[in-house]
């Protein structure tokens, strides 16, 4: 991790939410806190970390950030996991109950102790509370995913868990299971993006344009953009869907789908290759990843490229990859489920759809209509410099350490 100050960010959330930081921290120097984690990249949750640790540090908090080990067995586990507390039927077997399960305390008995605060990010880490509850006065449970139509078995799997810790912070109000609403300290606390991130500072159309060009996209012609881990709730081939519809009548139009490939996600591979097969060899329907060397800078190009771009989610704890589009200022298409309709007012700073049919529809009115984009485009900018950028959340944190501290 670099180093971050946070008055770096004043000129773009204002000195009096600065103030309010510097405030809050001040009775907190010198507090050990740590982020336990899955992965170190790929997805939300590691882009989130990179920025708001340092930026802890830099307001006094000593924060680290730890990753749990874990084999194939373990995260093809989790995975499933993810997918069932975001709906799918599936449940555990047994056995995967005792790989996670045993996975959980070897990290808790690997864990060194004496931490003020311990962050559980996500259900992969949630059990290491209970195998090494000494090794923090407070521990914390994050929630990335919506789980506002778990599978109730998978549910019951991790709730005596959570419902242990002294605090929780949910994206949203409705992914609170019924069983944690007596819970000490839950809180709504959406994500954010940082804006002075390689990924997301600004970036001028001829540099966007040449990166672009290096990777097949013509910067001269109409471009559609999803940036997403490739997973079924994403909804690659929906958006594919979209395109062929858009294409019908700007025959013209590009698509790209970009995303990153993580650890704890090993069918990710699968279906990439099962989106790749969708797309039937369509020259215009690019296909990237880190492994095509697409990194920060690379996403932050095509999305300031980007014509619309989309998010067409049909499950979305909250989708980060919106608000980077919204700070862009960017006509955005969002699916209208999850944390998405928390960034996207539908017609007012994006527009939020259900089916292929409907982004595509939405797709034409902001390729046919410029002002539109720039209108929604604008009004999107601004939500997200007042809700969801990093500052912001490292408010959140402060004041929840300090309400903790006063316990």
């Amino acid at each position: 991790m670099g180093a971050r100050s946070l008055a770096d960010y004043t000129h773009i959330v204002g000195r009096p939410l600065v103030e309010e930081i510097r405030a809050l921290a001040e009775p907190l120097q010198g507090k050990r806190v740590l982020h336990l984690s899955a992965t170190a990249f790929g997805g939300g949750v590691s882009e989130i970390l990179y920025t708001l640790v340092p930026l802890m540090r830099d307001v006094g908090i000593d924060a680290h950030w730890q990753v749990i080990l874990g084999r194939e067995e373990f995260f093809n586990t989790t995975k499933l996991m993810h997918n069932s507390l975001q709906g799918a039927p599936e449940s555990l077997t047994e056995e995967q109950r005792e790989t996670y399960d045993r996975y959980n305390h070897l990290n808790a008995m690997g864990m060194d102790g004496d931490w003020d605060v311990v962050i559980v990010h996500d259900p992969q880490p949630a059990l290491m509370r209970g195998y090494a509850p000494e090794n923090a006065k407070k521990w914390v449970w994050r929630c990335h995913i919506d789980l506002s139509t778990p599978n109730p078995d998978t549910l019951e799997l991790i709730l005596p868990a959570i419902r242990e810790y002294d605090a929780s912070f949910w994206h949203h109000d409705k992914y609170v299971p019924d069983g944690m609403r007596e819970a000490p300290n839950v809180r709504i606390v959406p994500p954010a993006i940082d804006p002075l991130a390689s990924k997301n500072m600004a970036l001028s159309l001829e540099d966007a344009a040449f990166v672009s060009r290096q990777f097949g996209i013509d910067p001269d012609r109409p471009l559609m953009l999803q940036v997403s881990r490739f997973d079924p709730w994403k909804d690659p081939r929906g958006v594919i869907d979209a395109y062929r519809i858009v294409n019908e009548r700007i025959p013209e139009v590009q698509l790209a789908l970009v995303g990153s490939m993580a650890t704890d996600d090993p069918e990710g591979w699968e279906f990439l290759q099962e989106t790749v097969a969708y797309s039937d060899g369509d020259p215009d329907v690019k296909i990237l990843n880190n492994l095509n060397n697409v990194g920060a800078i690379e996403v932050n190009a095509f999305q300031s490229q980007a014509d619309v771009c989309i998010q067409k989610s049909i499950r979305e704890g909250f989708g980060l990859t919106v608000t980077e589009a919204l700070w862009k200022a960017k006509p955005t298409i969002g699916g209208n489920v999850g944390g998405i309709p928390l960034q996207i007012e539908d017609g007012e700073s994006g527009f939020l759809v259900s089916s292929a049919e409907e982004c595509a529809e939405r797709t034409l009115a902001f390729l046919e209509d410029r002002e539109l984009g720039l209108r929604l485009g604008r009004a999107g900018k601004e939500m997200a410099r007042e809700r969801f950028l990093t500052p912001r959340l490292l408010r959140d944190w402060a004041q929840l350490f300090s309400d903790l501290q006063d316990d």
